[in-house]
């Protein structure tokens, strides 16, 4: 027994030595230097085997590096931190702690740290140089076995170690252990952990080599070109993002978004760059699931109602939600930890500890605590953000799809601006409130958290604690109603402006000729200061909130200290302190209580709002009765037809309509403006509500519109609309539409982008393309709504020739024309009256009994009247010209632009100059950092920065004092009940009192001052944005779509007026905040500033490197947003075109794709914004730990265990509001890109000045019109070719003078000059005596007058069309309708002149709009009047008429006519026929008529030849 008792103790002895702590250093130093040995071995044996293959292969030379990105910056990072960590603990241990120790124990130790940090180091090195990787036999590189095999091994014995320190060294008693071994080994196990993973289970290093960007920075000679694969170089928008199926690890950390933060760290950021979304992200892959999910639970979208719309958007996401809500519960009891350890930890630095290493372990539990709610707050915000981004895209897509299939009656109750507004603004606040999504039972929770842990420091005291917390929250219920009521009317104001201005950016144009833009911009800060009224509110209200709830902690304090000492329950430091703790975590949940409030207020709206847009009514499905084709033998069937665009009123638009057309028939439409014939062609489309009656149609339909729509992009696009490329029928449509001399000129030919609405293309060419879009659908059924009416007389003819009469010959086509001459070629003629077919039959028949009818043709032949005097042996020499006739260059751009567009676009063959070319360019974006200029211009905006200095000073002093109240708390309070209070309880709380409530008032005072500058801020950028945008040149709104506008007035200013301020108050405060909470911090421990100074500039780098890609993300999100507002603003307007080619499904594809686009930077823009938050994170955490170590380090009674405490209850908040800093920094530069883009607009070239005071004309000019043209040359650009070279003519005063020319030869680029829309580049403009360039804009165009070639009317009523300045009477506006044969149909409306006029003017055919444009003129009497094709969309009597009118009532005016019916200016006194820029003929029509030579008499012999000859034709039947 003795013998056995002996082995034992021996055993034990042993046993013991392997648990002392110099024998785990001595071990770690030989693994160590093993470590050592296995690099200098990899070393020599890679330079021999490189020497014997020097000859093989010259690619083994160089060593490929490490591919995967994030991995071998984390390795390196991982390498270098711990041979850093190690170097640190060397100098430590050998300065502070080495007196301690043993000699012999000594030399171990920093022999230990000093191989540790060697190795490491060297580690690094060899990870740069990829010296530990080796090829395998499949061609890829792993780490080399024995490298893994120490990896392993160290692992373990750090495991080891660790196990040792805690179970022995814990619970033995006797035993003490230095702390910087046990946070050693810790590191040492974490190490170990990642090294093993890295070589266990990355086995192939080039697993990942697609996430792998180059270092432009790699060494060339590092790179091994022989057996490693090559790098892929596909750009982001050929792979799926990496967050798709990164590991746990690289999930955990953001890493797997550190390849594109790297990138935008070398590049600018390209939308090309950012990885694809995957698939549970992307709309295009889930929208079609959501969709059934709506049908399966509603029925119809129609059915949907808010609370089902809510229900189906959170199962769409319902497990990221429910996920995101553990992560939240996780986050809250994390942050409870600090408070609930305060006093504990207090009274361990007073000497009363319960157990050894008890500070060890505080330490620890607050580190991990940090580390938890870290983690848990990172992946929290981003799943909820990526549940916010996929809401947001759902919604838009419904928006979209609703707006496809809206009827005519709701599309009137709801203009295009607030469907944007639905898109733009209404969806994206739905997608952002995910962010607060559990705020209110995390806020419930919270409270009960803090209640349990204040019931601990100060017993029944937290009663009193949860009532004055629960009075403070019921303060905000009637604050948050009238948020409620606030945000309604914002939201609804904004509606308003922004359809007000949606409609003038279409309109621009007109509104610069009759020079009412100012007037309309007035129109617009009216409804602008409307919307402030309910901003200032919202904001002001949102002020009070935000006092109620800062002062919050501080009521609290004082009722549940007050409470205590009228209970006399004693207060301690450390109890003290842990209700402070405790109280301003409560302070951040119930300061974000009205944010979410306001959030949850505004999100009910918004919902509402989208919820009642997607119940509006659909399209009548069973209007039209659709039947394939072959099954009837008769195309379009009507049956006592009756429909109405109203519904609900008693007079039907189309009364009793039967008629039948068989396939391969051509039936024609004919009457008066406002007979109903565009809305029987609507009908047949089944845009029309059918009252009662049958309508059939068998075949496949396409639509030609009167008013052409157009999309932006490629004319060929344009054309094939959705149809595969047949380049044989494409030249065939081409050739009928005559397309291809237009294409030719083109230096881009088809792929020439067109603008918005078409802008860049004049009107015969949009209706041309249009006409040739139907062409190429070939179709069973065509329908054309007067297509003929935008060409000339000669473009006219060739397009009935060749497309009716041509390709079309054995369709069945049905159209709409005015002119007499295309009449009788029909099969059947349809004349309409008052919205009935008064008669139907073929041409001859007609013409021998029908009245109607024969209006028509009597008001034709009487316009040919004056023709009759033309020899006849003119027109038949003419003729065989006319054969040659196509000569003349076909242009576009409100015709002249042409010119001015091929320069733009420059004969070049090379793709990179191609996109500058186009006029349309891809919208402009700054890139790089946001200027100091850009923050300056914000800041000083208001009062020229006056306030800022006052709001900043307020805050800085509610810090001081609420620092002092703490301060004074930690310091009268004792530490233990055993110890005399420095002060009584009576001025305890007075103090304290006293300095809430001075910090009350300077919160109170900052809330005040902040909501005034920010309501004056963003007033004062949207009036300088938009009287920027309204001064600017026509040429500007040419080149920019309408969307990229509306975005900067929409989305862009109500981040001005919400966001950009909020901004900078979460970093400016929270800055000012993070001064206070170190210099408390270095009050009780000044040393943390040797980790602190590194460790903020580690955080500063991190920021730095993260910001180029975040700003460019932020920015790719801006750009990507326009293209979906402008395809919604286009779809919106033709949507009876998509929808009459069944191409709805094409069209929501599109969107979808669009969306997904848009969604793509703003995925990556919040990965990336987790990423840097994260690591943030971690570093605040080792400052804390940091500071937490040296306090329990030093001596007993060095410090005062109070003061101590404090340092920590604010060391809580460290890292968030150092995190929260740096984050709101890049947020701020993010956000700020709003300002900047509206302050691109604020430096639009202006037109020249509206008014020239020095140089006013009298008020009676122009008092003769004469207006004489000398020497005038015009060009759209310096860099452009002249449109006019050289114009010397005169109109004289109260003459009529017409001008004519094909078109390009240059009509409306004079039309244009005399208004000044383009400056004359050389010579001048003279009227009545005076240069038109020397007076102001607004003097010159107010005293000329102009009728348009596409009538215009605006929303709003009657009266406000004809009289928008409102300056003339009632009597006055009467007289001009009743002169342009308006007067009764005004009259048998209801509201009579304030009968409504809907957006516009779609309630009144063209006709009727052309006349409420010679109405305006009619009231205006100027002495110049300009008719630019003003009588293109009405029929031949009511051209008659509006010319009889002109003739009576401007004797004595100027006017100059432009038209392509050479009958409109037969009559003038003077013609002038311009051809490429130049003066051809000018001189009486007469006298040209009788040169044979003459052009104008070509262009007269064409007209006569193709009406007259077709009339006698039929005459003589």
């Amino acid at each position: 027994m003795s013998y056995v008792s002996s082995y034992l103790s021996l055993m034990h002895s042993h046993i013991s030595f392997l648990l002392q702590p110099i024998f785990l250093h001595a071990f770690s130093a030989i693994i160590h230097l093993l470590l050592l040995a296995i690099v200098l071995v990899s070393w020599l044996w890679k330079k021999i085997i490189t020497v014997g293959e020097t000859g093989d292969d010259s690619n083994n030379k160089h060593q490929k590096p490490l591919n995967n990105a994030v991995l071998r910056k984390t390795t390196l990072f991982c390498s270098l931190g711990a041979s850093a960590f190690n170097l640190i603990l060397c100098l430590y241990s050998y300065y502070f702690l080495g007196e301690k120790e043993k000699e012999e124990e000594k030399l171990v130790t920093h022999l230990d740290l000093g191989l540790k940090t060697l190795a490491w180091g060297v580690i690094s090195v060899c990870l740069h140089k990829s010296l530990l990787l080796f090829s395998s036999g499949d061609g890829r590189r792993r780490f080399s076995f024995m490298f893994r095999a120490w990896c392993v091994f160290y692992f373990f014995v750090s495991c080891y170690s660790f196990v040792v320190d805690f179970v022995l060294h814990f619970y033995e008693k006797h035993v003490t252990l230095p702390a910087q071994d046990i946070v050693s080994d810790v590191i040492s196990a974490s190490v170990g952990l990642f090294f093993c993973y890295v070589v266990c289970f990355v086995k192939k290093i080039d697993e990942f080599e697609e996430d792998h960007i180059i270092d432009d920075l790699q060494d060339p000679l590092l790179l091994d070109n022989g057996n490693a694969t090559v790098c892929s170089n596909a750009s982001g928008a050929d792979i799926v993002t990496p967050f798709s199926n990164a590991g746990i690890f690289s999930i955990l950390t953001f890493s797997w978004v550190g390849p594109l933060v790297s990138l935008g760290n070398k590049k600018t950021l390209d939308l090309e760059d950012v990885p694809l979304l995957d698939k549970r992200d992307s709309v295009v892959e889930i929208f079609s699931t959501f969709r059934e999910k709506v049908e399966e639970d509603c029925g119809a979208i129609n059915h949907i109602t808010t609370l089902k719309l809510v229900k189906l958007l959170v199962l769409s996401a319902w497990k990221e939600i429910l996920f995101t809500a553990f992560l939240a519960l996780l986050n809250a009891l994390a942050s409870y930890v600090g408070p609930y350890l305060i006093d504990a930890f207090v009274q361990y630095l007073d000497g009363q500890r319960v157990y050894e290493n008890q500070g060890y372990v505080l330490v620890s539990a607050f580190f991990l605590s940090n580390l938890v709610q870290s983690l848990s707050q990172r992946h929290w915000f981003f799943r909820l953000q990526q549940v916010g981004i996929r809401i947001q895209a759902l919604l838009v897509t419904m928006i979209y799809n609703k707006a496809l299939t809206l009827s005519c009656q709701s599309k009137q109750g709801h203009t295009s601006g607030e469907m944007i507004n639905f898109m733009t603004v209404d969806a994206e606040r739905v997608g952002t409130f995910t962010w607060y999504m559990h705020d209110l039972w995390r806020v419930a929770l919270q409270i009960v958290l803090a209640l349990l842990i204040l019931y601990r420091s100060v017993g029944l005291a937290s009663i009193a604690a949860f009532v004055a917390t629960v009075i403070v929250m019921l303060v905000n219920v009637p604050v948050g109603k009238m948020q409620q009521k606030f945000q309604k009317n914002l939201m609804d104001s904004k509606d308003a402006r922004m359809k007000a201005t949606s409609e003038i950016l279409r309109n621009m144009k007109i509104l610069k000729l009759q020079g009412w833009e100012m007037k309309f911009l007035s129109k617009i800060n009216e409804l602008r200061k409307t919307e402030e009224g309910w901003l200032k509110k919202s904001v002001y209200n949102s002020a009070i909130s935000a006092f109620v709830f800062w002062i919050a902690p501080s009521f609290v304090s004082v009722v549940t200290f007050g409470t205590c000492m009228v209970m006399g329950i004693p207060l301690e430091s450390g109890k003290i302190l842990s209700a402070l703790a405790t109280f301003r975590i409560l302070q951040g949940a119930i300061y974000n209580l009205p944010e979410t409030i306001s959030a949850i207020v505004q999100t009910k709206v918004s919902l509402d709002r989208i919820s009642s847009f997607l119940r509006l009514g659909d399209l009548q499905s069973d209007v039209v009765e659709k039947l394939p084709l072959g099954t009837s033998d008769k195309a379009i069937e009507v049956t006592n037809g009756n429909f109405s665009w109203d519904p609900s009123s008693p007079n039907t638009t189309l009364k009793n309509i039967n008629f039948e057309v068989f396939h391969g028939m051509r039936v024609a439409v004919c009457g008066t403006v406002g007979s109903g014939k565009s809305t029987l062609l609507s009908c047949m489309l089944g845009e029309v509500p059918k009252v009662s009656g049958t309508l059939k149609v068998c075949g496949t339909k396409a639509y030609v519109a009167q008013s052409p729509w157009i999309q932006s992009g490629k004319i060929e696009d344009n054309i094939l609309f959705g149809k595969e490329m047949d380049k044989e029928k494409y030249e065939k449509v081409l050739e009928a539409c005559s397309l291809k001399k237009d294409l030719e000129i083109l230096s881009f030919g088809d792929q020439t982008i067109i603008g918005e609405r078409g802008i860049n293309m004049s009107g015969g060419q949009k209706q041309r393309i249009q006409i040739a879009r139907a062409l190429y659908q070939d179709s069973d059924i065509y329908l054309f709504d007067d297509p003929f009416s935008a060409v000339d007389a000669h473009t006219g003819s060739h397009l009935f020739k060749e497309c009716l009469l041509g390709l079309l010959r054995s369709k069945t086509v049905i159209y709409v024309t005015h002119q007499v001459e295309f009449l009788p070629a029909a099969d059947l003629i349809l004349v309409m009256k008052d919205g009935k077919i008064t008669q139907c039959g073929k041409y001859a028949d007609l013409l021998n009994n029908g009245t109607d009818f024969m209006e028509l043709v009597g008001a034709h032949k009487k316009a040919l009247s004056t023709l009759d005097s033309i020899d006849e042996r003119i027109i038949s020499n003419e003729i065989c010209t006319l054969e040659q006739d196509s000569d003349f260059p076909i242009s576009q751009g409100g015709e002249e632009e042409e010119e001015k567009k091929d320069e733009q676009n420059g004969k070049t063959g090379k793709k990179g100059d191609e996109a500058k070319g186009q006029l349309v360019q891809e919208e402009e974006r700054e890139s790089g950092r946001v200027g100091f200029s850009v923050y300056w211009q914000y800041i000083t905006m208001a009062y020229g920065g006056a306030l800022v200095p006052f709001i900043l000073l307020a805050h800085t002093l509610f810090q001081v004092l609420q620092i002092g109240s703490n301060y004074w708390m930690a310091w009268a309070t004792p530490i233990s009940q055993d110890v005399e209070p420095p002060v009584s309880g009576t001025t305890l709380i007075a103090v304290y009192i006293a300095l809430a409530v001075g910090s009350s008032f300077c919160i109170l005072a900052r809330t005040i001052l902040f909501a005034t500058a920010l309501c004056k801020t963003a007033t004062i950028i949207f009036n300088k944005m938009h009287f920027c945008i309204f001064r600017a040149p026509m040429a500007f709104f040419d080149s920019t779509p309408s969307g990229r506008i509306l975005n900067r007035a929409s989305t862009d200013q109500s981040s001005v007026d919400t966001e950009v301020p909020y901004q900078f108050a979460s970093f400016v405060f929270p800055l000012i905040q993070l001064v206070g909470i170190i210099a408390v911090m270095s009050q009780a421990a000044w040393q943390v500033f040797i980790v602190f100074i590194p460790v903020i500039a580690i955080s500063i780098w991190y920021q730095q490197y993260y910001l180029p890609a975040a700003r460019e993300l932020s920015r790719l999100v801006g750009v990507c947003k326009a293209p979906i507002i402008q395809n919604f603003s286009e779809t919106i307007s033709g949507t009876p075109t998509i929808r009459s080619f069944d191409q709805q499904s094409r069209f929501q594809e599109k969107n979808l794709k669009l969306i997904d686009r848009y969604s793509r930077p703003e995925f990556n823009s919040a990965a990336a914004s987790e990423w840097l938050c994260f690591r943030l994170d971690i570093l605040s955490s080792i400052i804390f730990a940091f500071s937490l170590i040296f306090l329990i380090s030093i001596p007993e009674g060095f410090i005062d265990p109070g003061l101590a405490g404090l340092s920590v209850t604010y060391g809580l908040n460290l890292t968030t509001i150092n995190a929260w800093v740096i984050w709101s920094l890049c947020s701020l530069e993010n956000n700020i890109i709003s300002v900047e883009r509206i302050l691109q607009y604020t430096s639009i070239p202006s037109e020249p000045p509206l008014v020239v005071e020095e140089n006013r004309p009298d008020p009676s000019w122009p008092s003769h019109g004469e207006v004489n043209i000398h020497e005038l040359q015009v060009r759209y650009a310096p860099h452009l070719p002249l449109v006019l070279h050289g114009l010397t003519c005169t109109f004289r005063g109260g003459w009529r003078t017409g001008i004519v020319g094909r078109t390009g030869s240059g009509k409306t680029t004079l039309i244009q000059t005399l208004f000044r829309i383009v400056e004359p580049t050389a010579g001048e403009v003279v009227i009545d005596g005076i240069n038109i360039s020397s007076i102001g804009l607004h003097d010159l165009r107010s005293r000329l007058s102009i009728i348009p070639q596409d009538p215009t009317m605006f929303e709003g009523t009657v009266r406000n069309n004809l009289d928008p300045l409102e300056e003339y009477t009632d009597e006055q506006i009467w007289e001009a309708l009743d002169k342009c044969q308006l007067g009764d149909e005004v009259r048998k409306k209801e509201g009579k002149l304030d009968s409504p006029v809907s957006e516009n003017g779609e309630n009144w055919s063209m006709g009727q709009r052309q006349l409420v444009c010679l109405g305006r003129v009619l009231l205006k009497k100027s002495k110049v009047l300009v008719l630019d094709e003003a009588t293109a969309s009405v029929d031949t009597a009511t051209d008659n008429l509006i010319q009889q009118t002109l003739r009576l009532h401007f004797t004595e005016s100027t006017v100059i006519t432009i038209a392509h019916r050479i009958t409109s200016v037969l009559d003038s006194d003077m013609v002038l026929l311009l051809h490429q820029g130049l003066i051809e003929e000018y001189d009486s029509p007469s006298k040209l008529l009788e040169d044979k030579s003459s052009s104008f008499a070509q262009l007269v012999a064409e007209y006569t030849m193709r009406s007259k000859s077709t009339l006698q034709k039929f005459a003589y039947q």
